[in-house]
């Protein structure tokens, strides 16, 4: 984790000093923002008995959740992210502010949610959520209170028109508070037990509360179908390096891949052009966003792949247990964490390949300069191919015998 740290933050709030670890990667890495302020303040201010069980929606590296288990020591607490390294670093935090009693965990909105009788649900909810998931995360809050229990969130201003909308429009929900300040809105709202509807029983994710569109992908002999996400890059198209990943696997014939791997794969094009191509017995998707995982593993299921040949790791990097050896690992880069972090991926990939496994990044041309002069100072891979297009760049590798490995 310490390649993606950025700096430590110091909140004084109400009498208690807090520390937080922060990330470039990470919402408001520079300081707590204004809006988790300002919803702090407000739950403070209004007065409420002390809260039992509270839970951070989309935590962040955790400012708000861990900010009110130290203010109510007794309470438990449960953060969650879809952001793996949201919820490595609000595990840090916690520690490091000494914060016993706290839940941590991936989950995707309240799909992966461990209870449903909190005292108090809190949010601080990004602009680019898009409509269907603002409302489904305001209105289906109701399922994880306990009776009485409240929702406390908060907007950029923009937002406070469509907050208002939302729910007036739900059965039973009440504004208790609402606040405006430095360019944000707060509410506060509970439910009447009266008229609360039956919960849905498929998931969110199961229900298209993410879906954006279906449509067919055609690139030279490939054709598929793909349901698409917002949130997620590659909607309507592919990438550059996706799309140099996608050609590099038509152009491998007819090897025998038993076992591969998947980085960072999005909406899944390029998993399912690697099911499409080579059909393996086993696809590994790694990806620190658990939205990708599920659909990248939606769009193999709907491509023909067995679902019991797939397997999801939501997490930063590939430090991985596994049951074999895999023959082909590849990905795109996120080029935004830096070169260490890149390095390490490459690392950690050449240590997960079978002998004479290959490896295959796209990534700009300078990154993949970068990574070719990396791996020929390390000798644990032999560069077998590298292309350029674009400006984006193909680097495929190949582990070499273990016996004739140097450093």
């Amino acid at each position: 984790m310490e390649m993606y740290y950025h700096k430590t933050v110091k909140f004084s709030f109400m009498g208690k000093d807090l520390r937080f670890r922060t990330s470039q990667q990470l919402f408001s890495s520079h300081d707590i923002d204004t809006g988790t302020r300002f919803l702090l303040r407000t739950i403070v201010e209004a007065g409420y008995p002390p809260f039992e069980r509270i839970l951070d929606v989309g935590c962040g590296y955790g400012p708000l959740g861990l900010t009110l288990k130290s203010l109510y020591p007794t309470s438990m607490v449960h953060l969650f992210d879809r952001e793996a390294l949201a919820v490595e670093y609000t595990r840090q935090n916690a520690a490091l502010n000494g914060l016993d009693g706290v839940g941590i965990y991936g989950s995707l909105g309240y799909d992966d949610v461990k209870r449903n009788d909190f005292d108090l649900i809190i949010a601080n909810i990004p602009d680019h959520a898009g409509e269907n998931v603002i409302t489904y995360l305001l209105q289906e809050a109701r399922y994880y209170l306990a009776p009485g229990g409240l929702a406390a969130v908060v907007v950029v201003t923009p937002l406070e028109e469509l907050v208002v909308k939302i729910l007036a429009e739900t059965p039973g929900a009440e504004i208790t508070l609402k606040r405006n300040r430095s360019g944000h809105a707060v509410f506060h709202y509970r439910f009447s037990d009266t008229k609360t509807p039956p919960q849905p029983e498929p998931s969110a994710f199961e229900r298209g509360v993410y879906h954006r569109q279906e449509i067919t992908m055609r690139l030279e002999k490939l054709e598929y179908k793909m349901q698409t996400a917002d949130g997620l890059p590659e909607f309507d198209s592919l990438s550059y390096g996706s799309e140099i990943l996608v050609k590099a696997l038509g152009q491998m014939g007819g090897g025998v891949i038993k076992n591969a791997l998947v980085f960072n794969p999005g909406q899944g094009h390029v998993a399912v052009a690697l099911w499409k191509y080579l059909k393996p017995e086993s696809i590994v998707l790694v990806d620190r966003d658990l939205l990708a995982l599920r659909y990248a593993r939606l769009n193999l299921v709907l491509n023909g792949c067995p679902p019991d040949n797939i397997n999801i790791f939501h997490q930063v990097g590939l430090d991985m247990e596994r049951e074999a050896e895999f023959d082909l690992v590849l990905g795109s880069l996120r080029e935004d964490e830096g070169k260490e972090a890149a390095f390490l991926l490459l690392d950690q990939a050449s240590g997960l390949l079978a002998d004479k496994g290959a490896v295959m990044i796209s990534a700009g041309s300078t990154a993949i300069t970068r990574i070719t002069n990396y791996v020929r100072s390390q000798g644990l891979l032999r560069v077998k191919r590298r292309e350029r297009r674009r400006g984006y760049g193909l680097l495929a590798l190949e582990r070499l015998d273990r016996k004739n490995q140097t450093r």
